[in-house]
């Protein structure tokens, strides 16, 4: 109970005080964590939209194999994340030209792969929801390709935001892919969840758990933004039953 409160009463000093470094690394956290989830977005929602929407219609089997792939990858391993665009961006690696290897770009890259299933995975599962006679009904009335997407993302709103929302946290809370291709470097590359576990590895218990009280408290609030723009949609769509 000690080292708690200890923990408490840092937490408390480092939220009143101004250390540049605490702040550098929160505002590292938060750009590296959007933009994660940002990419992510932009590739899971359409990948998510055309899987279950269409799909490989004339090779049903391909399409049960990357679903398959999907629900794989939204169990993956962050660490197994990591060994891999480590092995990429490696500056012996394909991709090694592009000096990307312990940049917040790195990261950036690692997270976008972690959370990119999730988003894909529950976005596909909230179009699959969208009744099928309303979509032959769109169809039937003549609107064109991008009307009927709009009409889908429309109904579809809840489970999307519900896709980001889980994409958010997963990449907010990952420690493992981190650490591997951003190295951990004061100053460039160490986030919340590197420097907690870097206090962890040295003994210093209290400071830890004052810094993964700072991450919940981020993690917390982006979640509840988001969620209260999921929740003011959801009362619009029952407003509008």
């Amino acid at each position: 109970m000690d080292l708690i409160w200890e923990g408490l009463e840092q937490a408390i000093k480092l939220y009143a005080g101004s250390d540049p470094e605490l702040w550098q690394i929160t505002w590292l956290t938060l750009k590296v964590s959007g933009m994660g989830t940002l990419v992510s977005a932009l590739i899971g929602v359409p990948l998510g939209t055309y899987l279950g929407l269409k799909g490989f219609r004339a090779f049903k089997f391909l399409n049960f194999l990357a679903i398959s792939f999907i629900n794989t990858g939204m169990g993956l391993p962050p660490v197994v994340v990591g060994l891999w665009v480590s092995l990429l961006l490696w500056r012996s690696g394909p991709l090694g030209a592009l000096n990307l290897i312990y940049t917040p770009a790195a990261i950036v890259i690692a997270q976008a792969v972690i959370a990119t299933p999730l988003v894909t995975g529950i976005t596909l599962a909230a179009v699959k929801q969208v009744d099928p006679k309303l979509r032959l009904q769109i169809l039937a009335l003549g609107a064109s390709r991008w009307q009927y997407l709009l009409t889908v993302y429309r109904e579809a709103r809840l489970g999307i935001l519900a896709a980001v929302i889980a994409g958010f946290g997963g990449v907010v809370s990952e420690v493992g892919a981190a650490s591997m291709v951003g190295g951990n470097v004061k100053g460039d590359t160490r986030v919340l969840t590197t420097a907690i576990m870097l206090q962890v590895s040295r003994g210093e218990f209290p400071l830890a758990i004052a810094l993964s009280l700072i991450l919940l408290s981020l993690a917390f609030t982006i979640t509840f933004i988001l969620t209260v723009f999921q929740q003011r949609k959801k009362e619009d769509i029952d407003a509008h039953e």
